[in-house]
């Protein structure tokens, strides 16, 4: 797994393992009821339950993190972060990115940084 292992639910669903081990694909939640022999409204309820959101969600929230988390490290900027994280689109990723953290990609990661160590950036 990658860095997100601190994101697995405390329950340790295979559903949100499997999601971890393959985040950065496309998949459709038929695929991933298929996989664990559940029901779509089945893995729906059951994933809600546990992660308080659904499925592709929870693999959206998964490939911001890591793509943050990409950034941050200095390994990658934004586009490379989102192309590695599964995303086709560089504007897809920028606006989904700005939803959950309140600012673009790289403006994020400088107030991040400066917020770590404010001497240091």
């Amino acid at each position: 797994m990658s860095g997100l292992d601190c994101f697995l639910p405390a329950a340790g669903l295979p559903r949100t393992i499997w999601i971890h081990q393959n985040f950065s694909r496309s998949f459709t939640v038929q695929e991933l009821a298929d996989a664990h022999n559940m029901s779509v409204s089945g893995l729906h309820h059951k994933f809600k339950a546990i992660t308080a959101m659904g499925p592709l969600q929870y693999q959206k929230q998964l490939r911001l993190q890591e793509a943050r988390r990409l950034m941050l490290s200095g390994s990658m900027g934004a586009t490379a972060a989102a192309m590695e994280v599964g995303y086709e689109s560089a504007s897809q990723f920028s606006r989904e990115y700005r939803r959950l953290f309140g600012l673009p990609p790289l403006k994020d990661i400088q107030v991040v940084r400066r917020s770590i160590d404010p001497g240091e950036f």
